[in-house]
């Protein structure tokens, strides 16, 4: 039986060109992880001393923790790759935000960026502060390079547009909390004053409580809740 080994011919499209033919991207990812600092009322964004090459370059200010992606790799691993290497963190879970695609957004040349975010627990962050990495006000951001304001204001805004309806979705808060814990939270996270009442209208039936009270503080014991799921 006679068999064709001859390589395939590579597919050509309605132009008869093709993929090789065609100017490619390289390909980024950026992440944007943001959290709220003990003892403090806002958001935050962890950011990292960026350098502009791998050849000794002098460092060319702050930004978000960002990469190539490398040939066969995927994004989620490229982004969990630039988080170990360039931040210290592990164990998080991005999830994809947006495609930033501007043909001018990056002057070394044409690079798209995957932006993803994650909201994390202070905790997951202790250690990760030093002379390459910070933590800062995710409304008080300086100048960043690229798009990366626009990126962590998208992030934000997502965050925040969950908090307005939802306890807790992102479970910064421990197991089990208080009807002003969560309140005091979410002033934090979405950068306004809520109505106690109406907030805790709002939150409760969404919650289940505990049967159970505050102990060792100051005023009277308060309610503890959980999350229903």
């Amino acid at each position: 039986m006679y068999m064709d080994l001859r390589k395939p011919s590579p597919h050509r499209d309605g132009a008869g060109k093709t993929l090789a033919d065609y100017p490619r991207p390289s390909v980024a990812v950026d992440a944007a992880l943001l959290t709220v600092m003990p003892g403090e009322d806002c958001l935050s964004v962890l950011e990292v001393l960026r350098a502009e090459g791998a050849d000794g370059d002098p460092a060319v200010g702050w930004g978000l923790p960002g990469t190539f992606l490398h040939e066969g790799e995927l994004l989620i691993d490229a982004v969990q790759r630039c988080l170990r290497d360039k931040a210290g963190v592990e164990g998080t879970g991005p999830r994809q935000l947006h495609v930033f695609d501007k043909p001018d957004r990056d002057d070394r040349g044409w690079v798209l960026s995957v932006a993803h975010m994650d909201v994390v627990r202070p905790e997951r962050l202790n250690g990760r502060i030093g002379e390459k990495t910070r933590i800062v006000p995710a409304d008080d951001l300086g100048i960043l390079p690229y798009d990366h304001t626009e990126i962590i204001r998208r992030a934000v805004a997502t965050v925040r547009a969950v908090y307005e309806l939802a306890p807790d979705p992102e479970r910064l808060l421990t197991e089990t909390f208080t009807i002003l814990e969560l309140r005091v939270l979410h002033e934090a996270v979405v950068g306004r004053k809520f109505q106690r009442d109406t907030f805790r209208r709002l939150m409760e039936p969404q919650l289940t409580g505990t049967g159970r009270m505050t102990s060792g503080t100051r005023g009277r014991p308060a309610e503890l809740f959980r999350h229903k799921h």
